[in-house]
């Protein structure tokens, strides 16, 4: 069974991520004026890989970097590929939630947010929408993909299923980079690994 190549590429940036807000998949945010240039100079500037299937988050500031780096092809939407459910914490700072127990609980690793979702939830939810893709490649015959998403969801997905090893917070990505991988079909089945061999 052949290895399929995927390349996780960050969305460019939003005004609430130039604020520092906790934007997840409540707020539909389209990127800033300043986020589509800055897209449009590293797709002057760089080499984005060669693809034959596109997939992103539905949720716009995805598919309006979708449409940027890859116009000539179609977009998949993968509704599992969502950010984050912030909870009461949507649209706020860290400045504005550091007094508050319930903030303090949840960036100590001990709690949810109030009225967001449980981690464990979704790591699930992205590790089924990646296994949603693979499926799809390998059904339609594709080779090598790319997946519009995230901030939050790359780091969370590498973290889990990543090898080498690292803990989510040390796989970051500017917006418009990400990473790429080899998913070995037979292994992933197996075991949910993935290899991450390059950064876009």
């Amino acid at each position: 069974m052949r290895t399929l190549k995927l390349h996780l590429i960050r969305h460019g940036t939003t005004d609430a991520n130039v604020l520092g807000q906790y934007i997840g998949s409540r707020t539909d945010a389209p990127l800033s004026p300043d986020g589509l240039k800055e897209l449009r100079d590293l797709k002057e500037d760089m080499d984005y890989p060669e693809i034959d299937c596109l997939y992103s988050s539905p949720l716009l500031r995805c598919r309006q970097t979708a449409a940027v780096l890859y116009p000539n092809l179609g977009i998949t939407s993968v509704e599992n590929l969502k950010e984050y459910d912030f909870g009461d914490f949507e649209g706020k700072t860290a400045a504005e939630l550091e007094t508050n127990p319930d903030f303090l609980a949840w960036v100590s690793g001990k709690a949810t947010p109030p009225n967001g979702e449980d981690n464990t939830e979704f790591i699930k939810r992205l590790c089924l929408g990646l296994q949603q893709i693979v499926m799809d490649m390998l059904e339609k015959g594709k080779k090598e993909g790319a997946v519009i998403m995230h901030g939050g969801a790359i780091m969370m997905l590498l973290g889990a299923t990543a090898v080498p090893r690292h803990r989510a917070v040390e796989w970051t990505a500017d917006a418009g980079r990400g990473y790429s991988l080899l998913i070995t079909p037979s292994l992933y089945h197996k075991s949910g690994i993935v290899e991450v061999v390059d950064i876009v």
